[in-house]
Formats: structure tokens, sequence, C-alpha cells
């Protein structure tokens, strides 16, 4: 799947099938994240690896928006170090292993968690404290009901301003 494709076809996977996600695969979607540029090249990440069917089940129980991180195969909670930029960072590295699992047919959502959700799982994960726990990113293969058809996008007309705010790009012919 050429990148652009990719991007353009990429969707939220909330249901996985059981099957499990090759070592070549999580290897590939792992480095996708080391790839990812970050501030400075500090490189402030890390990921813990999550295939232990309790502790997805705990991680799906405590993830109030996220209980789906239960059914996946595999997680991969991404942690960060006090750094320069950790949110870009962090969001540089996470939108890389996003492409790379969609390219490889799995699928993933990112979730959300608050502070208390996010301290719960970083003490069933063992994270030092002066880490910070980003999110837990699950992944499998598609389940067989994925519809998706994604949903519509705003046209660059709308988006996309020329020199200065306000100053639209003409809607496409």
């Amino acid at each position: 799947m050429n990148v652009y494709e990719c991007l353009r076809s990429r969707r939220t996977v909330r249901h996985f099938s059981q099957s499990e996600v090759s070592e070549k695969t999580l290897n590939r979607i792992l480095n996708a994240a080391r790839w990812a540029p970050s501030s400075r090249n500090q490189q402030p990440w890390h990921l813990i690896v999550v295939r232990n069917r309790e502790t997805l089940d705990q991680i799906g129980k405590t993830a109030k928006t996220g209980s789906f991180i239960g059914d996946a195969p595999l997680a991969i909670a991404i942690v960060m170090e006090n750094a320069d930029q950790p949110g870009m960072d962090a969001g540089r590295a996470l939108q890389q292993m996003e492409i790379m699992a969609w390219s490889e047919g799995l699928g993933t959502c990112f979730v959300t968690l608050n502070t208390e959700e996010r301290d719960s799982i970083a003490r069933i994960l063992q994270i030092p404290g002066e880490l910070k726990l980003i999110t837990v990113l699950p992944f499998g293969i598609r389940s067989s009901d994925f519809k998706g058809n994604g949903t519509p996008r705003k046209p660059l007309s709308e988006l996309v301003h020329i020199e200065s705010f306000g100053k639209f790009m003409p809607p496409a012919n």
C-alpha cells in the first residue's frame, strides 16, 4: 500500500479478530515508533508491549473509553520521559505506529485516558513515577464486521488559508 492510499484509507478500529499479531508485524510497528522524529532527537519514548490476556482485560476494565483494549490480541503502552515536547513527540510516534499497523492490515484506536485511569494503568504496568503514560494502543486484525466507510472529510477549501487567515483556498473544480 502506498503512503497516500494508507493515509486516505486509515480508519479507527475498535473490534478485532482474535488472531495473533506476528512478530514481524509487531517489529515493524515498534520500528515505526523508533524512527519517528522527536524534538532535538531526544527519542523520549518507551513502549510496553502487552499480550497477556489478563493484563489486557485489566487495562480494558480500567480505561472507560477503551474497554475494547480487553478484546485486542496486543496493546502497546506509550510512555514518555520528561522531554522538550513529550506530547508532540508521543503524537508523532503514535501516528507512525497507526499508519504502519494499517499498512500491515491491522487496526487500532487512540484511547484517551483521564488522570485516574492513567495512574491505575501505570501501576498495572509498573511504570516508574518519573515517566508519563500517554495512552495504550490496542492492535489487531480488523474483525470481519468492520465496515471501513469512514466519515466524510471537510474539503480543503474549508481548511486551507492562503497567505493569511481568512483567505481560503478556492474550491477544487
